[in-house]
């Protein structure tokens, strides 16, 4: 009798939030980060994207020249589509200096890229986060709540799916209107239901364990349950899976760019300097390389991250 009290009273001291939580926490965080800094992909990632987040950051001290604005009439010699030229490495000094070259519009190249960094980087992580919050919320609710809610809105998640995800974004953003922030949207709708799925796996493996059932039997209310035993033991597929998706949503993002249903294709976007210049390959093959470079390094830096996420954060695999 003795021995089941003290093991409820343990029970009751590990569910009251704020007790020995702060030590804990910080424990697990460092031990998170030290597993994350063992994993050199994610190491490489971090630092490939640390160098992304810095130029967009001071995007407007890098470039060299206004991004939208034509050099011509206001620079003297400058060329369409003109090579690079970079003095120190031996470029005449009587040419305009342009690190990439020039477009066919006579704007710095160098300077759309860096800019374009910002865009790239604010669209993906926006439209990411606003498909972890929107989903994760369905995914739990439907999986915590079961039965019949759960296969409606399970349902609605696959058909949803069904669809291409490009085609299924352009037709949203055609619908909606051509602009970048239908573009982003329409992202992040295409996102739900995989971060719904993910969710309510996380909830279905996760209700039925003994401290959930403690939480119930203590009287917590359901959003209680939900939010403060369920989800924190479910956010690790979600970061996961959504670091690897930021990746994608930089993709999605250039090619809606590329066909030209972002509205504004002269803002410095890799996908629209792409699409303007796609005919440009052989002749010009700097002002599609340079975008094309960024967009690779872009992706490659989140899968890495990712990949290492999934390795340090999997409990098999750092026993």
């Amino acid at each position: 009798m003795n021995t089941s009290l003290s093991q409820a009273a343990a029970d009751q001291v590990a569910l009251e939030p704020g007790v020995a939580a702060k030590p804990r926490s910080s424990s697990l965080l460092r031990d998170t980060l030290k597993n994350v800094l063992r994993q050199r992909s994610a190491v490489f990632g971090l630092i490939i994207l640390g160098l992304l987040v810095l130029t967009a950051v001071f995007a407007d001290q890098i470039a060299t020249h206004d991004p939208t604005d034509s050099l011509l009439g206001s620079e003297a010699g400058v060329k369409a589509r003109a090579a690079p030229c970079i003095h120190l490495l031996g470029c005449p000094a009587d040419e305009p200096q342009h690190i990439l070259g020039t477009d066919s519009n006579f704007r710095d190249v160098f300077s759309r890229v860096v800019v374009g960094t910002r865009t790239s980087l604010i669209i993906g992580l926006a439209a990411i986060g606003f498909a972890i919050f929107v989903g994760s919320t369905i995914g739990a609710l439907a999986g915590y709540m079961s039965g019949w809610s759960d296969n409606i809105v399970m349902r609605l998640m696959d058909v949803v799916l069904a669809f291409p995800s490009l085609l299924l974004a352009i037709i949203i953003v055609t619908a909606a209107g051509p602009s970048l922030i239908n573009a982003l949207i329409a992202i992040g709708i295409v996102a739900i239901p995989v971060y719904a799925r993910v969710a309510r796996a996380s909830v279905l493996s996760s209700k039925e364990n003994d401290y959930v059932t403690a939480s119930r039997a203590l009287g917590e209310s359901t959003y209680g349950v939900l939010t403060r035993r369920i989800m924190p033991n479910s956010i690790t597929p979600l970061v996961v899976t959504g670091t690897l998706g930021i990746g994608g949503a930089v993709l999605e993002i250039a090619a809606l760019a590329f066909v030209g249903v972002t509205g504004d294709i002269q803002r410095p976007e890799w996908g629209s300097m792409i699409g303007l210049e796609r005919n440009q390959l052989f002749s010009a093959p700097w002002m599609i390389l340079a975008p094309g470079i960024a967009i690779t390094l872009t992706v490659l830096a989140f899968n890495l991250l990712g990949d290492g996420l999934r390795d340090a954060l999997d409990p098999r695999l750092n026993r």
